[in-house]
């Protein structure tokens, strides 16, 4: 991720540049990158749709109208204007077009928030520390899941009234059933700067059929998302036209009213 100005100040309009790929060790899914008004995205669609369970379409089975969408399914890159895509999804929802943005905190309400947080954090987790060498620091942060995240609600709760409409937070039965095990993270610092985090997912389940399921994150100097040479631009219209090819050709269709036998549909993934 680029900004204009460090991540910690930066707000919607600073960030320039992103880019996430995500990876087996077969080789890559997905990659996606943004650089000024265009996203790009490339993917192992075959790969993609076995892991997901939903096997993807061969591209020579989309129709004329799905454009450019086929080179997505042939794993190429593609690229579109996510604000004219945007635009085009609020038209197709009879929104009206250029609506506003969902609205967001405001600057008082995220200080809030954000003492809301501090109190918890210093009230429910244990910290420690121990030194390495070449300046490096680990700090371990414990603390009982249950407890921890009953607390955080606990404290944003009364502020529910400044938060976006529709924002609902779960209440003390609803969290009631988590587990209230201890939880760690460990941080890494290297000269006073994190360098990795990492949490033993396992822990948060009782009845885990694996002892360990580690998610760690690792920070580093990382390079400048740039936009790939090549991509073709995908129109709007080309996403229309895939979806609109999404039903293959035999495949029966019904009319408002009618069922099939037994409840079953014919298209594979239909509820």
């Amino acid at each position: 991720m680029e900004s204009k100005k460090p991540l910690g100040e930066a707000g919607e309009d600073d960030f320039v540049g992103m880019a996430m790929k995500f990876s087996t060790p077969d080789g890559d899914l997905l990659e996606y990158r943004v650089i000024g008004d265009y996203a790009y995205v490339r993917a192992d669609a075959e790969s993609l749709g076995k892991a997901m369970g939903t096997p993807m379409p061969p591209a020579d089975e989309l129709p004329e109208e799905a454009g450019a969408f086929k080179k997505v399914l042939e794993g190429e890159w593609v690229k579109f204007d996510y604000k004219a895509l945007e635009k085009a999804g609020q038209e197709e929802l009879g929104e009206e077009a250029g609506a506003s943005a969902e609205p967001s905190l405001d600057p008082k309400t995220q200080k809030k928030l954000l003492e809301a947080l501090r109190e918890v954090v210093a009230r429910d987790v244990e910290f420690t520390t121990a030194g390495g060498e070449d300046g490096t620091e680990h700090i371990s942060a414990t603390a009982p899941f249950r407890t921890l995240i009953t607390d955080l609600f606990g404290e944003i709760r009364p502020l529910s009234k400044e938060l976006p409409p529709g924002v609902e937070l779960p209440t003390a039965a609803d969290l009631k059933d988590a587990p209230d095990s201890k939880v760690t993270a460990d941080f890494t610092l290297k000269n006073g700067e994190l360098t990795e985090v990492y949490v033993d997912l396992a822990k948060l389940t009782e009845n885990a059929e694996v002892k360990k399921f580690g998610l760690g994150l690792k920070l580093s100097g990382g390079t400048k998302p740039t936009a790939p040479a090549g991509a073709t631009e995908l129109k709007p219209e080309d996403l229309m036209g895939a979806f609109a090819g999404a039903v293959a050709p035999g495949d029966e269709e019904f009319t408002e009213g009618e069922f099939p036998e037994d409840g079953e549909f014919p298209v594979e993934g239909t509820e």
